[in-house]
């Protein structure tokens, strides 16, 4: 069978205005994401119907997150240890294009050029694809979702589910044209079929295999990933060598702390009580054993992670487990989709988590994109409060002291005077009256014009008074007024 069409060209301007407006006007994909959110909603639903057993159990996933962050370095220095004593090669990187480096070296010592992967948000961090592109080697996404975007040069929309953007139809569209030989059908098993068919071929064809990891356990060396198609099990185990990139957080301390996270973790993703695979990795193939990696290469990102992790308030970002429930309660990312958000994490989580690893200045616009409704962390399985944290993000824009990278970049020298003049009027009664009775004379006309004309075209026009309280009280004889 030919080669598949694979377009890794992707366009990565980024104006966050601009791709919101396209994806309110795109009707199909608005109903594409109301069908898919709707049936993920209800399967999580039903699996946590015991509201007591599920806060129970979010209270217990909370806790073992917070304690894997407060000792982090020491239990990152415990994984490598075990680790390398059970055979797999551990490498630290402290940016994607160090990653990326270490990735292709690997492969290259090989005398690779053919790559098969998993699926991994972190690679989408690192923009692996189009990294080993560049360098002559073939990448090829196995997750279904992952393939389907694949082919038509998108990057995932979701998390979870990378093409939830699609329907059945434009997926029939893709594998036919991009697909030599597929035929046009909309039946989800014979399009099942076609991928099955030519993934098959890829498996046994790939020299390298890559996956992300769910957890990494400091007890024992041990790389949990979970998985409903096989696919994770097949790059892990079919190639000779598997290469497993990981971002610093994933770490867990204890064997123990696994189950109740898995729970979490598929219950909130895909409303399951346990995915159809889940893949505990502690080491290469062993003499006797017939299958298996024969070498095990565990890439440790930071990312920005070790930034976060040094703030108190900021680090609760690192908690996520990556369920991509969030996503699936939030009113603005189910209207507009992932991709508007121009970065590899969308959603509630990408709101918090993007600005710290790219930058305020950069991204500053995403943590607009909340109503800060608290859906997120109502549903968040580890209690992430994303509300508290956004929040936070958007005060840093306009914060000439924050922490963040980018942060004050909002502000402006007619902001800062603005408030200046607030502060000066508030402390000074004679001022702070005059101002009142201007407010009552001119008020009506300044919503209409400027900034805050923009303001009002979706809120409620302030009313002010033709008095102060002041002025009334005094008028009803009461003294001390």
């Amino acid at each position: 069978m030919p080669d598949t069409k694979i377009d890794t060209k992707i366009d990565t301007q980024f104006d966050f205005k601009a791709n919101v407006r396209k994806a309110l006007a795109n009707s199909q994909l608005r109903s594409n994401l109301k069908f898919a959110m709707g049936s993920m909603t209800a399967k999580r639903k039903a699996i946590f119907s015991d509201a007591e057993a599920f806060e129970a159990l979010r209270a217990q996933g909370s806790a073992i997150r917070r304690r894997a962050l407060l000792q982090l370095p020491e239990l990152l220095e415990r994984l490598e240890k075990k680790c390398t004593e059970n055979g797999i090669r551990v490498h630290w990187a402290d940016t994607t294009d160090e990653a990326n480096r270490i990735v292709l070296q690997i492969i290259q010592d090989h005398h690779a050029t053919r790559l098969v992967k998993g699926k991994s948000m972190v690679s989408e961090e690192m923009h692996l694809n189009h990294f080993l592109a560049d360098h002559g080697i073939e990448s090829l996404e196995t997750d279904l979702g992952e393939f389907i975007i694949q082919l038509d040069g998108e990057t995932p929309s979701h998390i979870i589910v990378p093409a939830i953007h699609k329907n059945r139809q434009e997926i029939a569209r893709t594998f036919h044209e991009k697909i030599p030989g597929a035929p046009y059908t909309e039946a989800v098993e014979e399009l099942n079929a076609i991928a099955r068919k030519t993934l098959r071929r890829k498996f046994c064809e790939g020299e390298v295999g890559l996956s992300g990891v769910n957890m990494a356990v400091a007890e024992t060396g041990t790389l949990c990933l979970v998985e409903n198609e096989g696919n994770g099990r097949m790059c892990t185990t079919v190639p000779p060598v598997h290469i497993a990139v990981m971002g610093l957080e994933k770490v867990v301390e204890k064997l123990s702390d696994v189950p109740p996270l898995l729970r979490l973790l598929t219950g909130s993703a895909t409303g399951q009580i346990i995915t159809t695979y889940v893949n505990m990795i502690t080491s290469p193939r062993k003499p006797g054993e017939k299958d298996g990696p024969r070498e095990i290469h565990l890439i440790l990102l930071d990312n920005g992670r070790s930034k976060i992790l040094s703030d108190e308030q900021l680090r609760q970002t690192l908690q996520c487990i990556r369920c991509g429930t969030c996503l699936n309660h939030c009113p603005v990312y189910t209207r507009i989709g992932g991709h508007a958000y121009g970065f590899v994490y969308p959603g509630p989580i990408g709101e918090i988590l993007t600005p710290q690893m790219e930058g305020l200045d950069k991204t500053g616009a995403i943590p607009t994109a909340s109503t800060l409704c608290n859906a997120c962390e109502e549903v968040c399985p580890v209690k992430i409060p994303i509300p508290d944290l956004i929040r936070r993000l958007r005060n840093e824009s306009y914060d000439p002291e924050g922490s963040v990278r980018g942060h004050g970049f909002k502000r402006t020298l007619a902001e800062a005077a603005a408030w200046k003049a607030w502060a000066l009027v508030n402390r000074h009664r004679g001022l702070n009256a005059l101002a009142t009775k201007l407010a009552a004379v001119f008020g009506p006309v300044l919503p209409r014009i400027g900034p805050l004309g923009a303001w009002t075209h979706g809120r409620t026009r302030p009313v002010f008074a033709g008095k102060s309280l002041h002025d009334r009280v005094k008028e009803e004889g009461i003294k001390n007024a």
